[in-house]
């Protein structure tokens, strides 16, 4: 009867049946027990069997328990490698399943050592689970083993040991694209990245071209990630384009060049970008959280709220739904909700920057500088770029660490040498202390040079011969930029500096001017409202009772499960 039972239960695991599989394994267990003459193997296997059926229903603390034991019944007769493979994580993630679809045979104990690591991983015990990765012999490591071994030393913090088993992880099969993107992340460059590369077309290559396009295609990608990761936000996009072409309609090209064009300040083709990539596949997630973001900046709510309505019908329990919930949130004024699913996504997948970013930005506006530096700290931990830094020196700025603030934003530039952005970010922490005015100045026009078409730097600039009561300057600045660019935040900006020099007519233009390209521009909106009262003969900055009463009013909006 055991045979049979063993046969059955070995078939059900097979079939992913892991709830039939775990009650036909308690009587497996119980037949066992009663069998004094029963080898330390079959027990074992039988152990490994019923803990597998534990793992595939997720009770990973029981199945860590059989794996133990199993592993202990192995010691008594069994040495290393000297058993035949029998089982892996299966592809789907689901449970630890057959190499080769057979639940007959003896057991390795490394193997078992790799499904106690898992389910430590499971229980989100990320050492416990490094330690028992690091008992499996190098030489009896397989790519899956080598991989995730790579994860762990990663999240731990052991970055030359991560990097080592990435290595490794490409020596075995080059195709681990995670690998290589792992490896541009920490700092790796392409060059010896692609190294690892077999010099010769793959065998399986039907031929010469095949091998070589298969070549050019992994060469590409590390020079897309390399680029991404040293923040080298140009030649990236430059290689994706060439990608682009040859892989017109890729998702993962698409959704890489929506992020690059974002972080080069091109929103419209960012948005494009990943319009496209929602067409290819409307039920992909991944990076939809930037594309909230970008949404939100052009303030776009109507798109976002089809947004994140369609991802909420996806999977709520990915981090990037969360993220774009925030977002919405904060578009509608709901700080305080946006934080709370800022932090919902966090719980969700700790390690995702997106959401610290976020959660930096909310907190900052909440006037929490200390959380917004600890939230921007983990975002540069994870994976940096500009966002971060920015977001780091406009918390330091708001709690009067100018030094902190000028340390972050000098490595911004020391990341990026050839960045307006990063320039300019160091005129921003001059241009918060009086003396520092004229260093601003020349970061700000410094950035300029580098970078004509960079409107921060002209806004930045514009603002800082506003503070120095240059109004003319700064009149002529933003007029001489709006010849060639129509952009309303150059509009706004424009539109109050002349309120300022009392030019109401031209300034209520320009505030027109701005909520016709963009209307949903909150800056331009609340200032004509303010240069209508000033035209009207109203004090600007008397509240209405209206305004007064607008909390109670606002009671019980019925927009607030536009998307739930």
């Amino acid at each position: 009867m055991m045979e049979i039972l063993r046969e059955q239960m070995g078939f059900l695991l097979d079939q992913g049946l892991h709830d039939s599989a775990e009650i036909l394994g308690s009587f497996l267990l119980c037949a066992a027990a009663s069998n004094n003459d029963l080898a330390p193997t079959v027990r074992a296997e039988n152990m490994v069997l019923f803990a597998d059926a534990l793992y595939g229903r997720r009770e990973y603390k029981r199945a860590l328990n059989f794996y133990r034991q199993a592993l202990q019944q192995c010691r008594v007769t069994l040495k290393p490698n000297t058993a035949v493979t029998r089982s892996t994580l299966s592809s789907t993630g689901s449970r630890p399943s057959s190499a080769n679809s057979s639940y007959c045979g003896t057991i390795n104990d490394n193997e078992v050592k790799y499904k106690i690591a898992l389910c430590h991983m499971g229980l989100r015990d990320t050492r416990s689970a490094l330690t028992e990765m690091e008992a499996i012999p190098s030489k009896a490591r397989t790519l899956r083993i080598n991989l995730t071994l790579a994860k762990l030393y990663r999240v731990t913090g052991y970055d030359r040991a991560a990097v080592a088993s990435y290595r490794e992880c490409l020596r075995q099969c080059p195709y681990v694209l995670e690998a290589i993107i792992a490896l541009a992340e920490l700092g790796i460059p392409a060059k010896d990245i692609q190294l690892l590369f077999p010099q010769t077309p793959s065998k399986v290559a039907r031929a010469p071209s095949d091998g070589h396009e298969s070549s050019r295609l992994l060469q590409k990608l590390t020079e897309v990630h390399c680029g991404i990761a040293s923040l080298d936000y140009k030649g990236a996009l430059e290689n994706l384009n060439q990608l682009a072409q040859r892989f017109p309609n890729n998702l993962h090209v698409l959704l890489e060049t929506g992020k690059v064009e974002g972080a080069l300040g091109r929103g419209d083709e960012a948005v494009h970008s990943f319009e496209k990539s929602r067409q290819v596949d409307p039920c992909n997630l991944t990076d939809m959280d930037e594309y909230a973001m970008l949404l939100r900046m052009r303030g776009d709510t109507a798109e976002m709220n089809r947004l994140v309505y369609d991802l909420l019908n996806v999977d709520a329990g990915r981090p990037e739904v969360w993220v774009s919930s925030a977002v919405y949130w904060e578009t509608r004024d709901d700080r305080v909700r946006a934080l709370s699913y800022a932090d919902k996504s966090i719980r969700v997948a700790d390690r995702h920057t997106p959401a610290y970013l976020l959660k930096g930005n909310l907190s900052l506006s909440l006037n929490h500088s200390e959380a917004a530096v600890m939230a921007f700290r983990k975002a540069q931990s994870l994976k940096p770029d500009l966002r971060s830094y920015q977001g780091l020196v406009r918390s330091y700025l708001a709690l009067s660490k100018n030094k902190e603030a000028l340390c972050a934003a000098r490595e911004a530039m020391k990341a990026m040498p050839h960045s307006a952005k990063a320039l300019t970010l160091v005129g921003d922490v001059y241009a918060h202390v009086p003396e520092g005015r004229e260093k601003a100045r020349k970061f700000y026009e410094s950035a300029l040079r580098l970078e004509p078409g960079y409107l921060g730097a002209v806004l930045a600039l514009a603002d800082l011969h506003r503070m120095e009561s240059r109004n003319e300057e700064a009149t002529l600045l933003l007029q001489r930029y709006l010849q060639n660019w129509a952009d309303d935040a150059l509009h706004t900006k424009l539109a109050q500096i002349l309120a300022l020099t009392n030019k109401l007519g031209e300034s209520l233009s320009h505030y027109q001017a701005a909520l016709s390209i963009n209307p949903q521009n909150e800056a331009a909106r609340k200032g004509l409202e303010r240069l209508e009262k000033q035209m009207k003969g109203v004090d600007p900055d008397a509240l209405e009772e209206d305004e007064e009463n607008e909390a109670e009013d606002g009671e019980g909006d019925p927009e607030e499960a536009e998307f739930l």
